[in-house]
């Protein structure tokens, strides 16, 4: 691939998700810090990260076998929050406003994947 994965915007927000993340967390009881807490920032920091990793395979098809992943660990990270939200660790409002950025991710992962798979790339 000849542009640079950081000039993807899906990883520049993903990057700003993830940072988002790590600020909710931080927040987070004490005793959910290593639990759900570390749980929800693996998942969020696997979705720029399969994003990254894919744009450096050689084949197109690789790339967008780690743009799966990186949907797979966003859908995860999304549910880890609607149960934080259950347990009272973050209010509807935070919820709303990171599952809207989420919301936007998944979309642009699933533009690029159809991107990529059309013929002639």
């Amino acid at each position: 691939m000849s542009t640079s994965y950081k000039d993807l915007h899906v990883w520049q927000l993903s990057m700003d998700y993830v940072m988002e993340i790590y600020r909710l967390t931080r927040d987070f009881p004490e005793y959910e810090k290593y639990g759900l807490g570390s749980q929800l920032q693996r998942s969020a920091v696997s979705i720029p990260s399969n994003i990254a990793e894919g744009s450096g395979r050689q084949h197109r098809k690789e790339f967008i076998q780690f743009l799966h992943l990186a949907r797979g660990s966003l859908l995860e990270s999304l549910t880890q929050l609607a149960i934080a939200n259950r347990l009272g660790y973050i209010n509807d409002s935070c919820l709303e406003s990171i599952e809207a950025v989420g919301t936007k991710i998944n979309m642009m992962i699933n533009k690029l994947i159809s991107s990529l798979k059309k013929p002639g790339l």
